[in-house]
């Protein structure tokens, strides 16, 4: 009698051996000597499966560790009507695919969703130990009954069993400490969640999604695009973005209107001079090096011919030098003055691109400052007071950037960034928040004018071209959405978010996930 197929997850692949009859396995697999079998990634067990399915194969699968989850929610809200397509959108692309929306929009929330609406064992992966901590609190008042754990930080939840004998229902991880373990147990969660997902496509964090069997998927960013270009690698690895709303289509109904103010700075007729030498300097070097900055590589050529002669070296000094003349300019920190005088007392956050202009600023106008340095205790503090009204204002570089859970201000004054439109957004995103009242934000954008920062402010306000239109073309229905119904008690009315088709017998779980 012949041997049934047997699907099993070994180290980050999966196995099928015996071979089962038919073709539909023979794409996804390739032989592996060292074994004597057939080894197909991981990150292929959704498309393999409903391969295998539908032309009716018989075979085991033993590959998946994970089961369902009460998920009975004790925090919940009506939910924003962004929030409501995200999901629909989502599910009609089989619970798979990349959410994009601007920072204080409520993706933490639209998560939460997603797994009432999934309710299977969830893998959640963050960049930030705060953000992991942000999360870890939300999941526990949304889910007290659920069995929530912590990998990162010293944390090691996910890597043994409760004191219930049981495994973590909802793992949250740092990128580094899930991607350290992903193909340890890249088959005990069924629903993966990235938040900040642009960071997934790295050499080192993408193992989490190509270890993981994971047939549901879901990447929340304010903005997915990279400047290495490996943002497209996301359409693999969790999925084509399903939804994208901007803070302007927004503003009024999730997030404050807000008014984004460019002021241009002259540089004194001293910095002037120096600045012109500085650049003069440099482009000497550059023309005769056959070097052009308007690219990433031009930038690494530029970089690697510095360390390759004096003359080189020079040319970095200067660009150095004439860089920090333009972002540091004393004519920004009197416009720096005004503004702070013209919206006291309104709560403000400066941001700037070094620490060493941080600490000029907090010495100066006696401000609280956070960098990088800034210990954990101190930091949250700070936070703390600002969140408070004792302090109105704080002075950042590029800390609060992403994965710190900021308390509402209506004031932003960008003193100097990147040409990065994802730190834009973000550092627009901590102005957002609707609070209480009809809130009026604004952004003030302060530039050293005829200076490469005009440069840099152009290049962030770049806009990426909106992915493919939403909701147009409705996929078949997969195997995969069958049974996935959100526990609910009885004669509790739908969840505002459900949607028909969702409500089908769960008691043949097994048969699917």
């Amino acid at each position: 009698m012949a041997r049934i197929a047997t699907l099993k997850f070994d180290r980050g692949t999966l196995i099928l051996h015996p071979p089962p009859k038919g073709k539909a396995w023979v794409e996804f697999a390739t032989w592996d000597d060292r074994v004597e079998r057939f080894r197909i990634p991981a990150i292929q067990y959704r498309a393999l499966v409903e391969r295998l399915r539908a032309e009716g194969a018989v075979f085991e699968d033993a590959a998946k560790a994970f089961a369902p989850v009460v998920m009975t929610p004790s925090l919940s809200r009506e939910p924003y009507p962004h929030q409501q397509e995200a999901l629909a959108a989502w599910i009609a692309a089989g619970r798979q695919g990349v959410v994009v929306l601007p920072t204080a929009s409520g993706k933490t929330y639209l998560a939460q969703m997603a797994m009432q609406a999934t309710p299977r064992s969830t893998l959640i992966t963050v960049p930030t130990l705060d953000l992991m901590h942000q999360w870890y609190a939300h999941l526990l008042a949304a889910f007290p009954d659920a069995a929530v754990g912590l990998l990162g930080g010293g944390s090691r939840d996910g890597l043994k069993p409760t004191d219930d004998g049981q495994r973590t229902d909802i793992l949250v991880a740092t990128y580094d400490s899930a991607a350290i373990h992903a193909e340890r147990w890249g088959n005990r969660y069924a629903l993966l969640i990235c938040d900040e997902c642009h960071h997934l496509p790295s050499d080192f964090n993408r193992v989490i999604a190509e270890y993981a069997i994971a047939p549901y998927r879901l990447g929340l960013t304010a903005t997915p695009d990279r400047s290495d270009g490996r943002h497209t690698d996301l359409n693999t690895l969790l999925g084509q973005v399903v939804y994208s709303r901007t803070a302007e289509e927004l503003a009024g109904t999730a997030l404050a209107h807000h008014e984004l103010v460019p002021i241009r700075v002259k540089l004194s007729p001293e910095e002037r001079d120096r600045y012109n030498s500085l650049i003069q300097t440099r482009n000497q070097f550059l023309e005769k090096s056959k070097i052009y900055l308007g690219s990433i590589q031009g930038w690494q050529n530029f970089v690697r011919a510095s360390a390759q002669s004096q003359a080189g070296r020079r040319a970095m000094l200067a660009h150095r030098e004439a860089r920090a003349i333009a972002l540091g300019t004393a004519g920004k920190l009197r416009v720096l003055a005004d503004l702070l005088a013209q919206h006291h007392p309104e709560r403000a956050i400066v941001f700037t691109n070094d620490n060493a202009t941080v600490y000029r600023i907090s010495q100066d106008f006696l401000i609280p400052a956070i960098t990088h340095q800034t210990p954990v205790k101190e930091r949250h503090t700070i936070l703390q007071n600002f969140r408070e009204g004792i302090y109105r204002t704080l002075v950042v570089s590029h800390v609060l950037n992403e994965g710190v859970d900021v308390p509402d201000a209506s004031v932003a004054i960008i003193l100097s960034g990147t040409g990065s439109s994802r730190e834009y957004i973000q550092r627009l995103g901590r102005v957002l928040r609707k609070g209480s009242g009809a809130k009026q934000a604004v952004l003030y954008e302060v530039i050293a004018e005829e200076t490469s920062e005009e440069g840099v402010s152009r290049r962030r306000h770049i806009k990426p071209p909106r992915s493919s239109p939403q909701l147009e073309i409705v996929p078949p229905v997969s195997p995969y959405e069958v049974f996935l119904t959100p526990t609910r008690k009885v004669a509790e009315p739908p969840a505002p978010y459900e949607t028909k088709g969702d409500h089908a017998d769960s008691n043949h779980d097994d048969d699917v996930w």
